[in-house]
């Protein structure tokens, strides 16, 4: 039994497979009201405990963005020389929007996370997830109102909390750029760019146990 309209549930299904990483933007400002309800989105977001771990930090500060552009180009590099024969591949792939976006947000994990037992005794990665679970609430929310979102996580994390202001025990996620963009990409980027497919779903779900042949993550 469910209270939504067969018109609403088609609707959700339908912007989780419109959402898109998206890497190139317009810069025209997006109505701080939007953004308060892209913000609430990912407030509402699961989280293991009830904990809330997230914190979202507004980058407003051109220095500050082009600082933070230094550490993802740096990255981006050493990302590069690790790849091996398809390091000349990777360098044409664009991998930020940081320049052109019209807002950047730092998702991160607040201090003293280890005070939440609830859920995190064998798994403190959970607190991980639950900033995740919020990123992904605001990145459904941002398409359904027609603005790109694109999830950086090409950085050292130490360095990015240097250059916020974070306090010890904090940890940055993803650096999230939104903005209008003149269209969505019809399928994922790096699809689009022979990078890698979407795996077939029907190889990635198993029945009581594990395949005996294993099912090991493919490298890139």
């Amino acid at each position: 039994m469910t209270e939504f309209t067969a018109e609403q549930i088609d609707t959700v299904y339908q912007v989780i497979a419109a959402r898109r990483d998206m890497r190139h933007f317009l810069s025209d400002p997006l109505d701080e009201a939007l953004l308060a309800r892209l913000l609430q989105a990912a407030h509402c977001g699961p989280s293991v405990g009830y904990m809330q771990p997230w914190r979202f930090i507004r980058v407003r500060s051109v220095d500050l963005r082009m600082k933070m552009l230094a550490l993802v180009e740096a990255e981006r590099l050493e990302t590069a020389s690790a790849l091996g024969e398809r390091q000349q591949e990777f360098l044409r792939l664009k991998v930020e929007g940081l320049r052109e976006c019209a807002e950047v947000f730092v998702a991160a994990l607040c201090e003293g996370r280890e005070s939440h037992v609830f859920g995190r005794r064998t798994m403190p990665e959970m607190d991980l997830a639950s900033v995740a679970c919020a990123i992904q609430n605001l990145w459904l929310a941002a398409r359904v109102e027609g603005v790109g979102m694109g999830w950086i996580s090409m950085f050292d994390p130490d360095a990015l909390r240097m250059v916020l202001g974070m306090p010890v025990g904090s940890h940055p996620v993803a650096i999230l750029c939104l903005g209008r963009v003149e269209a969505f990409y019809p399928r994922p980027m790096l699809e689009m760019q022979a990078w890698r497919k979407r795996a077939d779903l029907s190889a990635l779900v198993f029945e009581d146990s594990w395949p005996v042949d294993g099912s090991p993550c493919a490298a890139d």
